[in-house]
């Protein structure tokens, strides 16, 4: 070879080193934690809340199986594990968890403040973040539970009584401990509000057997209509929710769009798919170096209601034509 060309090679591959020397791109392991059901569930097609997260975190350029490692826990169901779990996936060191929904958010901080958290459904009642504005600490994330979660309770009985006005009571199905803590007292709240009786229907966990049986408990109550508590345990089963809902032939009040697309009489709630495309932004910040504590946590600012006709008709419902104009969609 002669001298010139020997001295061009070199540094042609003096320029291309740097190239081959980055390799493939570094990755980041995240946990994700849900409180019931099972973690496919974390990726469910019919699920249009985690659907958008996961979209959102492609188009951020965080890809599974690229530079982004994902593990799945779920709580399944069962409240009086969630501690352990907790500590179990902090044992694992992940860069960041995403826990899903209030309590699963105790738990994991709980066992952990210095590995991030961004999660869902965090508030200053809560315990784990100072304020909204500024979280403080190793939290940030979203919530739908700020302020006006008893307007929304409140709501639902509302549309629910329009929609059914020969309804004398009212099932709620709700987690136990939830009820005898703040959503109880909401939804007590409410209900008394609008003169509307109330008949708990409260879960000891989350798993198919508890929902049959409290459903084979509630025919005797015989409720005139019943409301589904939107927590994220209830949102796992909401297929098997809808089908004992409708076994009962009662007309059903949900939390969320994904509910009425499943089959449910009617939803009103926030849009979980903005929450959770945030969640995800939320996310891709940490994990390019931002501070949880820096990150304002996010409030839901839409709401939906949706009202599926097809259900209505299968129930002999006939939906007052005024409450039929004020849904952003009427599923046919």
């Amino acid at each position: 070879m002669r001298r010139r060309d020997f001295t061009i090679a070199v540094m042609l591959a003096a320029a291309c080193r740097p190239v081959w020397a980055q390799g493939p791109a570094k990755q980041r392991r995240i946990a994700i934690v849900i409180t019931a059901g099972p973690v496919a569930g974390i990726n469910d097609p019919a699920s249009r809340p985690w659907q958008a997260f996961w979209e959102e975190l492609r188009r951020l350029g965080d890809v599974e199986g690229q530079n982004l490692i994902v593990e799945r826990y779920s709580g399944e169901g069962r409240r009086e594990g969630y501690a352990d779990l907790a500590r179990e996936v902090v044992s694992r060191n992940p860069d960041v968890i995403v826990p899903i929904g209030p309590i699963m958010t105790q738990a994991v901080r709980a066992a952990t403040d210095t590995i991030p958290i961004v999660a869902s459904g965090t508030y200053p009642g809560l315990g784990v973040v100072s304020n909204l504005a500024h979280p403080s600490g190793n939290v940030t994330g979203i919530t739908v539970d700020v302020g006006w979660a008893s307007e929304i309770d409140g709501k639902r009985l509302q549309i629910l009584k329009e929609a059914v006005p020969s309804a004398s009571t009212v099932a709620v199905l709700a987690m136990r401990r939830g009820w005898e803590g703040t959503e109880g007292q909401r939804f007590g709240d409410a209900g008394r509000r609008l003169a509307i009786p109330l008949i708990p229907i409260l879960l000891e966990e989350s798993t198919p057997s508890e929902y049959q049986r409290v459903f084979a408990e509630m025919a005797r109550d015989r409720p005139d209509a019943i409301v589904v508590s939107g927590v994220p345990e209830n949102y796992y089963y909401r297929q098997l929710i809808i089908e004992l809902v409708e076994k009962s032939r009662l007309p059903g009040m949900y939390a969320a769009r994904d509910w009425a697309e499943a089959g449910g009489l009617m939803a009103y709630g926030t849009d979980l798919v903005e929450l959770w495309r945030r969640l995800a932004d939320d996310l891709h910040q940490v994990l390019n170096g931002a501070k949880p504590g820096d990150i304002p946590i996010y409030q839901a600012a839409r709401f939906e209601f949706l009202i599926n006709l097809k259900t209505a008709r299968a129930l002999g419902l006939d939906i007052p034509p005024a409450l039929l104009g004020t849904a952003d969609e009427v599923i046919e």
